[in-house]
């Protein structure tokens, strides 16, 4: 989750195209699914989305996401320059469906 501000530069085209991609070849099949929001507004009307973006990852259970992503976290941290100026925020959900 990247939060949103004036002084946000977000490069929606480079972590779509290039991090994200990165990110799943890295993970392998531990990655169940992935979705990408982009927030385009808040409840105020003419207020930002809270977040510029945020990344939804699937992951079976804690454990396969810390195997998978863990060992790559430094380089995915250290592509984080090539798409933004603000450092994501990371939440492990359970996630409920209806």
């Amino acid at each position: 989750m990247y939060p949103n501000s004036k002084e946000v530069q977000f490069d929606t085209q480079y972590y779509k195209n290039s991090h994200l991609p990165m990110v799943s070849k890295a993970v392998g099949a531990a990655l169940k699914g992935l979705e990408l929001d982009l927030g385009i507004a808040s409840r105020t009307p003419g207020e930002s989305a809270p977040y510029v973006a945020i990344a939804h990852l699937l992951f079976e259970d804690i454990e396969s996401f810390q195997t998978s992503f863990g060992p790559h976290a430094a380089t995915f941290a250290a592509d984080i320059k090539n798409y933004s100026n603000v450092q994501g925020v990371l939440q492990i959900s359970e996630l409920i469906t209806f």
